[in-house]
């Protein structure tokens, strides 16, 4: 169901009704915050961060009052701890927008997709034979692929519609890859270069690269140089090493802000976009100090 869409008008009145103190106009306030649901709780949080102060507070209590949790809220509690770690920032990077999504389902997906690698890897087998048996699971069997039609629908940047759908970009493809195969015990890392994104394997002799967005191609570290020069950008070293989980997850919101502006959905890119700007002055901060 798509969520109640509040025109201007109601915003307006919406906002002049929490300013008034009335418990009769608070009991009805509670009553229309409650049936508009997720509309409601995105409404209150946006006011919650206003720069008035006394709606700030006013929309704070509405929000503990009915006990809606404040998704956003928690994302930038994540960003400024500097305790990443992948799996929960996709997460709560997807409970910014949908924050009843059902996370005990998405983790029973990706707890299956990882028990049937554990299933098909037989020892001993090398990093790269249990990367094709990754590849066999998540792209024949669950049949998880690239986007290519609708390349810059947000949805594709959340980790929970690319799981529920089975498609995505090479930064949430190359993340559910890593999450599955963290549970089948075999170590891969994000490596997120410019113009693409890709996994790098580094646990042989010569390192090799795995392109998710086209159902799990390998690749050399020659030919992943080739490519980057064929978009125009001079390989460095360090365009082929591991990256860093913050910079992984602030890429996913930079996607987000350039999608969301493409999508008319200037609310959410500009969270977005305030989302990047967070993880870079906390890195700032944190390097500094």
């Amino acid at each position: 169901m798509e969520a109640i869409q509040l025109t201007e008008s109601q915003r307006q009145a919406l906002i002049e009704l929490i300013d008034d103190p009335a418990p009769t106009v608070r009991r009805a306030l509670l009553d229309q915050f409650a049936r508009l649901g997720r509309t409601g709780m995105e409404f209150l949080q946006e006011q919650a961060r206003s720069s008035n102060r006394l709606l700030a507070v006013r929309a704070s209590g509405y929000l503990r009052e009915l006990k809606f949790t404040d998704s956003v809220a928690e994302f930038r509690e994540f960003i400024h701890s500097l305790n990443y770690e992948l799996e929960t920032g996709a997460l709560l990077l997807s409970r910014t927008v949908n924050p009843d999504l059902d996370v005990t389902a998405c983790l029973l997906l990706l707890d299956a997709m990882g028990a049937r690698c554990r299933e098909l890897i037989t020892a001993p087998a090398t990093p790269r034979e249990k990367c094709r048996v990754l590849n066999r699971v998540l792209f024949h069997e669950y049949g998880f692929r690239g986007n290519t039609e609708h390349y810059t629908d947000p949805l594709n940047s959340f980790l929970d519609h690319v799981l529920e759908r089975r498609k995505g970009l090479p930064i949430t493809l190359a993340i559910v890859y890593l999450l599955v195969a963290d549970r089948a015990g075999v170590k891969l890392e994000p490596v997120g270069m410019p113009g693409q994104f890709m996994i790098g394997c580094y646990e042989e002799p010569v390192p090799f690269f795995i392109d998710a967005f086209n159902q799990g191609l390998f690749l050399t570290a020659e030919e992943v140089c080739l490519q980057l020069r064929e978009n125009l950008h001079t390989p460095q070293l360090a365009d082929l090493a591991p990256t860093p989980v913050r910079e992984v997850l602030c890429r996913c919101c930079r996607n987000l802000a350039s999608h969301c502006h493409a999508a008319n959905e200037p609310r959410h890119a500009q969270l977005f976009a305030d989302f990047v700007a967070e993880f870079e002055a906390t890195h700032e901060r944190h390097v500094r100090s």
